[in-house]
């Protein structure tokens, strides 16, 4: 079972978000969950690879991919156990986060969001799961 994460690049009460994503991780993880498609931008992003990582210690079979948005940009992949470029070839270099968002969403089964304002490429996100009626769990 695949899960991504989309939330807003500050976070506001980032131990109490934390704690949040580490026992909602987990749940999901009892419930089947072991890959989990990361975005490696902004606070929420970070929070999210470091729970990944920390129970990753616990749960040696799950899996953190680091979805890269641009193919000819260097990325520090190192907390990453794999990266993959989407097909986004042909789309305009100023679409390529929010389209990399769609393919994260299109190929994950749950999504779980920090999402607090309704504006941004977080709300975007959002509302594009909502659309696609994933499984969405928020904050």
């Amino acid at each position: 079972m695949i899960v991504t994460f989309c939330g807003h690049r500050e976070v506001q009460e980032p131990e109490k978000v934390r704690k949040w994503l580490l026992e909602t991780v987990e749940r999901l993880i009892m419930e089947g969950a072991d890959c989990f498609y990361l975005g490696g931008y902004g606070q929420f992003d970070t929070i999210a690879a470091d729970v990944i990582r920390e129970l990753k210690q616990k749960y040696k079979h799950i899996k953190s991919v680091l979805v890269l948005p641009y193919i000819d940009r260097e990325y520090d992949s190192s907390g990453y156990d794999e990266s993959i470029y989407p097909p986004l070839e042909i789309v305009p270099r100023r679409y390529a986060i929010s389209k990399r968002n769609e393919y994260m969403v299109d190929n994950a089964d749950i999504v779980i969001a920090y999402v607090i304002f309704s504006f941004g490429g977080a709300y975007s996100s959002l509302c594009y799961s909502e659309r696609k009626r994933k499984r969405i769990i928020r904050y």
